[in-house]
């Protein structure tokens, strides 16, 4: 579920706050340096030009920011910013009337843009190359074509799988940028900036707590912080420190790498059902209840940040740092397998 489906349950306050953690210039946003610095120099280009951006594509993990930075460049180019996600669009005609109710300079930003179908985006393609919309009239051999001219617009697109993307669709962006895991030194100062403007007092070591089980994602650390302070407001003074971080996230079973339940089990079924694998995605969701695309969209890509799952032509498998990390002892034949492996992709010096 998205935030935007969520957010009309929420309070005028709630949303208020929202915005307000919310980053509104490059200056203000933390973290993706050379994204930031790629991207000002881009801004300040078309300005001096007096002239839209180019069509830009985002794409990376989800909760990295990537619909905040479309509503930043909005906001440094003095443009409006209509929002729209690809499963929205599910016909010509609604992209269509998107397209015309657009004015000149405005910021199209669609989210999820991999999941558009052929038809929407092929009235896409001719309006992002040659600001145009084609329109058929009538049916059969009366049938003609209008084009009708748009007002110069930039599409900004984002999306958690690039190669579901078509190659024209992806051809016609101008700009395409990757967003990585942000550092933990990044992650501990945006949950300092957020815990000012929620006027709650952290310690040093509070907000790197925070920072170190927030899996290199903005959104979760927000999110942990938004829960430790609940519990700081409840059990204890109402400041977090590291103490109150490290009880609040234990009692969410989340431990201190920032794995969480579906994690463990994930690991622990590949270990005590499959023998530490090698093991299909199917057969792991299967044997959890869990869909294998939330295994592999939410789950895997941590596991694999932290060397405790490894894929393999076989299946996943998981590694020596993942046992030991749950306390149990890895299999001697593992060990052994591992380290050898090691060995024999070290340099011919290094040997």
């Amino acid at each position: 579920m998205s935030d935007r489906t969520i957010s009309a349950s929420k309070r005028p306050e709630e949303i208020a706050l929202d915005a307000a953690l919310r980053p509104r210039t490059l200056t203000e946003m933390i973290g993706q340096d050379k994204l930031r610095d790629n991207l000002r120099i881009l801004i300040e280009a078309a300005k001096h030009r007096k002239e839209t951006l180019d069509h830009i594509l985002l794409y990376g993990p989800p909760g990295l920011g990537k619909t905040t930075l479309a509503a930043v460049i909005a906001n440094e180019m003095g443009a409006n910013l209509k929002v729209t996600a690809g499963p929205v669009i599910e016909r010509a005609g609604d992209l269509a009337a998107i397209l015309t109710n657009l004015s000149g300079g405005d910021v199209l930003f669609i989210d999820e843009i991999h999941r558009l179908g052929r038809a929407v985006e092929e009235i896409l393609y001719p309006a992002m190359e040659d600001f145009a919309l084609d329109i058929v009239i009538g049916k059969g051999p009366s049938a003609r074509s209008i084009r009708l001219k748009l007002p110069r617009f930039s599409v900004i697109g984002a999306t958690t799988r690039l190669a579901l993307m078509t190659s024209p669709l992806r051809a016609r962006f101008g700009a395409v940028y990757r967003f990585d895991f942000y550092t933990k030194e990044a992650l501990e100062s945006i949950v300092t900036r957020a815990a000012a403007l929620l006027k709650v007092p952290i310690s040093t070591d509070g907000a790197k707590e925070i920072a170190l089980r927030a899996r290199g994602t903005p959104r979760i650390a927000l999110r942990l912080l938004r829960r430790v302070r609940d519990y700081a407001q409840v059990r204890a003074d109402g400041s977090i420190d590291a103490a109150v971080t490290d009880a609040a996230l234990r009692l969410l079973d989340i431990d201190d790498l920032g794995l969480d339940d579906l994690d463990r089990q994930v690991l622990r079924s590949i270990i005590e059902k499959f023998g530490g694998g090698p093991v299909g995605l199917e057969t792991i969701g299967a044997s959890i209840s869990e869909e294998s695309d939330t295994i592999m969209d939410v789950v895997e890509p941590y596991l694999l940040q932290l060397g405790f799952l490894e894929r393999t032509p076989r299946g996943r498998t998981v590694t020596v740092r993942a046992y030991q990390h749950l306390g149990l002892t890895p299999p001697a034949t593992l060990t052994t397998s591992q380290a050898s492996l090691f060995v024999n992709n070290l340099p011919a010096e290094a040997e």
